[in-house]
């Protein structure tokens, strides 16, 4: 029996990193019985029937996972979302915080193709991100066709396992080739009918950034929030969970509660109100999913 790591999933088929080999592994019969689904991330025992192949046995306790995109054990989240073609979006950014925070996983925002904007639109932008870097966010601004930036984000990189997530088209392919430029992933271009782009990534892969890890993912547009109850979504904005500490009533959702907290921040200034606004469509979001009896 090995121990190692699953860093690709691939038509029924778990590579798994162990030393300096990669071993092509299927997972034993029982998981599907037992709808167990390993996942890239998890660290796996592997009995080997050759140097190439073997089977998973056994998968180790996970510390958090995604099923959209599907992976464990990620260190951090690096939120990737173009400046421009398709432009920047606070309230998609926010989701994509809240289901990251909600998992415990740190959260690092990305803008790419800050090489697109006019003047004005990057004033507008550098308003957005004083705003996420007032909350505590950090934020990296990037053009991988320039390549301002790039040195930024390598050091949060390192000694990580980071998922690198965002919608289609916003340059994750793009930003991975210019951080590994060996690597010449396909890139994909935006629909001027649609409005974003094709996918350009099928599966999910763990690729070597630097002294890192990196997941490549394919593209998606939305994230739920399956699990998360009512209460528990304040904890995934941090400057609302900070100042509810102050609300009259324990399990306030600060909406219109009286001696809330929150509410008061948001009037005087100190929670901007797009991202207030954009926890009330969460809210309500939770409360429709959940099950009525």
């Amino acid at each position: 029996m090995t121990k190692g790591k699953i860093i690709k999933a691939l038509s029924g088929f778990y590579y798994v990193l162990a030393g300096d080999q990669i071993v092509q592994c299927r997972g034993r019969g029982v998981f599907r019985k037992k709808n167990i689904h390993p996942l890239v991330g998890d660290y796996v025992t592997f009995q080997a029937e050759n140097e190439q192949e073997g089977y998973i046995m056994a998968i180790e306790p996970r510390k958090n996972e995604l099923t959209r995109p599907p992976i464990a054990n990620i260190d951090q989240g690096i939120l990737v979302f173009s400046a421009k073609e398709p432009d920047f979006n606070t309230l998609l950014l926010d989701r994509f915080l809240s289901v990251v925070e909600a998992n415990n996983i740190h959260p690092i925002i990305c803008v790419t193709k800050i090489d697109l904007l006019l003047e004005e639109e990057r004033k507008q932008l550098d308003r957005y991100v004083e705003d996420y870097r007032t909350i505590g966010y950090d934020v990296i601004l990037v053009s991988a066709l320039t390549g301002e930036g790039i040195d930024q984000l390598l050091p949060h990189i390192d000694s990580k396992v980071s998922v690198l997530a965002g919608q289609s088209g916003v340059g994750k392919s793009s930003l991975l080739n210019a951080l590994r430029p060996e690597l010449d992933l396909k890139t994909g271009h935006i629909s001027s009918h649609l409005g974003r782009g094709k996918h350009t990534t099928r599966h999910v892969e763990l690729l070597q950034i630097g002294e890192g890890l990196v997941a490549d993912t394919p593209g998606f547009s939305s994230l739920e929030f399956p699990e998360m109850e009512e209460a528990e979504l304040g904890r995934a904005f941090p400057e609302i969970f900070a100042a509810s500490a102050s609300c009259k009533f324990r399990r306030c959702l600060h909406v219109n509660e009286p001696g809330c907290a929150v509410i008061k921040s948001v009037e005087e200034g100190d929670i901007c109100l797009y991202r207030y606004e954009h926890y009330k469509k969460f809210l309500e979001e939770i409360k429709e999913r959940k099950p009525r009896y």
